[in-house]
């Protein structure tokens, strides 16, 4: 019998942060990618690093029977080298880089990027949208508005990198560096090494 399970073992499983999925369908429907399943975990995680690694090893150990491959689109996250030590064990590949922005912007121009001011916060189309729900409410910067200067006391800019081009999110991405009592600069960097990596995940899969 051919069960929904087998038909999925023909495809590439994509286990993704949540704060990148809007951007990875996008690039499924851009790229015309039928050959890939996305599964994405809680992006909320982002402020409880630690649990993420089992929360990755969990996900592949469910889904590990029912596709040919496998691929993590999370970055390190702050995991301090934890993620990789889940995916070294279970053979499986994730993004390069540290964090979503060295993702987006490519390491190398990342790297040039940090060093040019090191008090840099950065935003994404993700957490632009979602400034409110992840920032000021997770930190809890709506009922304590005296931490933001503790939170962001050695921050002197805000730096938005940006995958699509829209003028709205440029607004509200302005409207936080002030909410912060931050500079502000917009970079469009595209999807950067998500699209590639997909890509290449792609070639492989062929």
């Amino acid at each position: 019998m051919t069960g929904v399970s087998e038909r999925a073992k023909a495809k590439l499983l994509v286990i993704a942060c949540g704060a990148l999925a809007h951007e990875i369908v996008w690039l499924q429907k851009l790229n015309q990618w039928s050959q890939i399943d996305l599964q994405c975990l809680d992006a909320e995680l982002h402020n409880r690093p630690k649990l993420i690694p089992q929360k990755l090893r969990d996900k592949i150990k469910q889904n590990r029977d029912h596709y040919q491959s496998i691929f993590v689109a999370f970055a390190d996250c702050g995991t301090g080298g934890e993620i990789d030590r889940v995916l070294q064990e279970e053979n499986i590949e994730r993004l390069p880089g540290a964090h979503c922005y060295s993702v987006y912007a490519t390491e190398e121009r990342f790297s040039q990027l940090a060093e040019q001011e090191l008090g840099t916060f950065y935003l994404t189309d993700f957490l632009v949208e979602h400034f409110d729900r992840i920032m000021i409410k997770g930190l809890k910067l709506d009922r304590h508005p005296e931490l933001r200067d503790q939170y962001f006391a050695n921050y002197t800019r805000v730096l938005y990198l940006s995958q699509r081009q829209d003028s709205e999110l440029v607004a509200k991405a302005k409207i936080a560096s002030e909410f912060l009592g931050l500079g502000f600069r917009h970079l469009h960097t595209g999807y950067g090494d998500l699209n590639n990596s997909l890509q290449q995940q792609i070639l492989k899969f062929k």
